[in-house]
């Protein structure tokens, strides 16, 4: 024991501490809670969808959880609804922004070594032009 509190309890709240210091700097965090301006496509309680600031096709946009999750190797087995709730309007957006007919490219980079430049997990979603694989 420390004092009142036992390590559990200090950990915990170090842990605690941590998340909302990461939430406070995170830039998707900020998107989500309206710190940043953005080019909201779409909004719920748990996600977001916004244009790119920095397009790499015609139609390009992300779409976040508004829980902060640093990745998709992060995700756990509660997140599973939040990830279906994300690519189902995903696909909505695109086909309301012209993708429909022949179709988009639904991306989620992770980490260094796949392209992540936000430590926030985001599914972008280009269209409009043809994409080529392998990506690059």
């Amino acid at each position: 024991m420390l004092g009142k509190f036992s390590s559990g309890a200090i950990n915990r709240a170090t842990t605690e501490f941590s998340i909302l210091t990461q939430m406070d700097s995170c830039l998707f965090c900020r998107i989500a809670n309206h710190e940043v301006p953005s080019d909201i496509l779409y909004e719920d309680d748990s996600i977001m969808a916004f244009r790119d600031i920095s397009p790499q096709a015609p139609v390009h946009f992300l779409v976040i959880p508004k829980k902060h999750i640093d990745n998709i190797m992060e995700i756990e087995e509660s997140d599973k609804e939040l990830l279906g709730n994300m690519l189902f309007h995903a696909q909505k957006i695109a086909k309301t922004e012209g993708c429909e007919e022949k179709g988009a490219r639904f991306v989620l980079n992770c980490k260094t070594d796949g392209g992540q430049t936000v430590n926030h997990l985001h599914l972008h979603v280009l269209g409009k032009r043809m994409l080529y694989w392998p990506p690059g």
